[in-house]
């Protein structure tokens, strides 16, 4: 082999002709495929790359090699970048090519670690350049089960960006991760800031703060879907906003490559629209398992860790329907669809309206979703029967935002669509959400169909998705939600306490001497420590805990103790309330919706172990206004 003056390799044949022969029966199967798949300039397998490698020690070099000793040697061109430590995202497999692979980013971390599901987070130091300082969050709210990767955080009062190795033409997950909590010299509330990513703006203006109180989480998660791109490096860019102590934080990063999951389709209530989800940069908004339980991401398919959750919280409607579930024995035959769609899981429960006809006719199965407004979202609803097995036995119509999405004579029939028991599918429906009063929510319902006379008279789904499609400019932000006036007067109201308690509390130190001071001081620190570790004691501890979301207690929660889970995180407040007990007067003139609520109420303290029984027949009005936001929910 000899080098030239231009730094190329001129491959000889009587050199090289042996090596590739020896290799070229067993490398053959390899290059046919990856060329059937339209791969050019595909590199050859990792034995020839190796021996190459070697032979240039390491040095960036060129080899066009012409050679045609055989019929069945294509030429390859190989280039090789000498960058020692250098990571591009790709794992490369002997004779199939390169794999993508999914980075995991505790951000201000030194060194990462594991996470309660048992899932490696590194150290985000190596991707972004320069040194930025990190916190550690000075408390663990209740709802968070790992340290990691939320209680450290990278603080950033300048713009700076990240640089993540991607692979060409690869539609990826990004997630971004934020406890909104206390960290030692910054104020939260005074965190604005932007995210771009691949010239896609993520966030802009955003208080993960104002976002985690008004959706009443104690932190965030945001999921995007990013288009295939024709670079290798996705650059995710944090800049704080223009205003006075402006900062930017993000706890963790997830970059996860996935397949295509997304396609075209007609819009919703215009016939002669199409929406095109495919070059699309999307936002996961919502991603139920219908009557299921909550699935972690390690139990999710495909390797791509997302997560799935209940779909309670998001009925609507005095009727609920009925919870069907299969065993665990039953398989789902997925066919032609890929196992990346959905768990197995989804399609092992399901939402029904019930077994009386009369009463079906009568009613929507109905979800409804707070939106943001001038957005295109795709609505995607998960089926799979696991009950009949004839078409024409179960026919509804669906229906999004009151407009038609799939109605008779062309209704909805899952066995229709699949053609057999145990076959999952979905359809995608697109939705234009207007910017009009009132109109700021997604609705979803479902009706038996009657046009084809079914022999039952019912409705099912298995799962549900909505994502937001970026718009004209490259857009997903939203503008921060509005907290409702009950959650403004509560946060205001929970501080004014804190205050009061404080100054009592300091008042008492200062008039303490000798032994006293150390007893009234050692009893505020115990205090304030049992404050820190019991939810709903102390106003920094998050009283608008997460009522749906981020927050769970493992993925065995049965379906009934989800309601009475969320019950639970919603309704407990920073305090003890003072001078507001309710009076026994009146009692006898409470509405039924009322007496609902207050049994609600009893049944909530319990399932409490927190306080004695007085402090439980104290509850103020308060919790009655909390109840009333879940079942009326005024913000998003």
């Amino acid at each position: 082999m000899e080098v030239a003056a231009t730094g190329k390799a001129v491959c000889r044949a009587t050199k090289m002709g042996a090596v590739w022969d020896r290799d070229r029966d067993r490398d053959r199967g390899a290059s046919e495929k990856l060329s059937q798949q339209g791969t050019k300039g595909t590199s050859p397998t990792r034995s020839g790359w190796n021996r190459l490698r070697t032979g240039f020690n390491g040095e960036e070099r060129e080899m066009g090699c012409g050679c045609n000793t055989s019929p069945n040697i294509l030429p390859y061109t190989i280039s090789f970048t000498a960058l020692e430590g250098f990571d591009d995202g790709v794992t490369r497999l002997p004779g199939i090519g390169s794999q993508p692979r999914s980075l995991s980013l505790s951000c201000g971390s030194e060194n990462g670690g594991t996470d309660g599901d048992g899932r490696k987070w590194e150290s985000d130091v190596k991707y972004i350049a320069g040194n930025y300082p990190h916190a550690r969050a000075q408390y663990q709210d209740s709802s968070i089960v790992s340290e990691v990767p939320y209680m450290d955080a990278r603080i950033f009062i300048s713009e700076v960006t990240y640089n993540l190795p991607i692979m060409l033409k690869t539609r990826y997950w990004l997630r971004l991760y934020f406890y909104p909590s206390e960290y030692s010299g910054l104020n939260i509330t005074n965190s604005y800031f932007s995210v771009v990513a691949g010239g896609v703006t993520l966030l802009n203006n955003f208080s993960a703060s104002i976002t985690a109180q008004a959706l009443t989480q104690a932190y965030l998660i945001k999921e995007y879907s990013l288009a295939p791109m024709n670079h290798q490096i996705l650059n995710v860019t944090f800049k704080p906003a223009d205003r006075p102590d402006a900062f930017a934080f993000i706890n963790a990063i997830e970059l996860v490559p996935m397949t295509d999951l997304f396609g075209s389709g007609t819009m919703v209530g215009f016939s002669d629209q199409n929406f095109d989800a495919v070059s699309a940069n999307l936002e996961t908004m919502y991603r139920l398992n219908v009557a299921g339980q909550y699935i972690s991401p390690t139990k999710d398919s495909g390797n791509l860790t997302r997560t799935w959750y209940n779909d309670a919280p998001y009925l609507f409607g005095a009727a609920t329907g009925v919870n069907l579930q299969t065993n665990e024995s039953f398989k789902v035959q997925y066919g032609e669809l890929t196992e990346s769609v959905a768990p197995p899981d989804v399609y092992r429960t399901a939402r029904g309206m019930g077994y009386h006809k009369d009463l079906n006719l009568a009613f929507n199965l109905t979800w409804l979703f707070q939106a943001d407004a001038n957005f295109t979202y795709v609505v995607r609803l998960h089926f799979c029967e696991f009950q009949l097995t004839k078409v024409n036995q179960k026919v509804f119509n669906i229906y999004i935002n009151n407009q038609t999405a799939q109605v008779e004579p062309n209704a909805a029939d899952i066995i229709g669509w699949t053609g057999e028991i145990g076959v999952p599918t979905y359809k995608d429906y697109a939705v234009f959400v207007k910017d009009r009063p009132g109109d700021e929510e997604i609705r979803v319902d479902l009706h038996p169909a009657t046009y084809s006379k079914p022999e039952f008279y019912d409705a099912t789904i298995n799962g549900i998705e909505v994502f937001k499609m970026s718009d004209r400019d490259n857009n997903l932000a939203g503008p921060n939600p509005v907290l409702s006036e009950m959650q403004a007067q509560h946060i205001a109201k929970a501080s004014n306490k804190k205050f009061q308690k404080d100054h009592k509390t300091l008042t008492i130190v200062g008039t303490a001497g000798g032994v006293g001071f150390f007893f009234v001081a050692a009893a505020c620190i115990a205090a304030y420590r049992r404050k820190k570790i019991i939810p709903g004691f102390d106003s920094h501890t998050s009283s608008w805990l997460p009522v749906y979301g981020n927050s769970h207690t493992g993925p065995d929660r049965p379906n009934m103790g989800d309601v009475l889970w969320n019950l639970e995180l919603s309704l407990q407040l920073q305090d003890s309330p003072e001078g507001s007990k309710r009076s026994s007067e009146g009692e006898g003139s409470e509405t039924s919706e009322e007496s609902v609520r207050n049994r609600n109420l009893e049944m909530h303290y319990s399932n409490l172990s927190l306080g004695s029984n007085s402090e439980k027949t104290a509850e103020s009005d308060d919790s009655v206004e909390i109840f009333s936001q879940i079942v009326n929910p005024k913000g998003r």
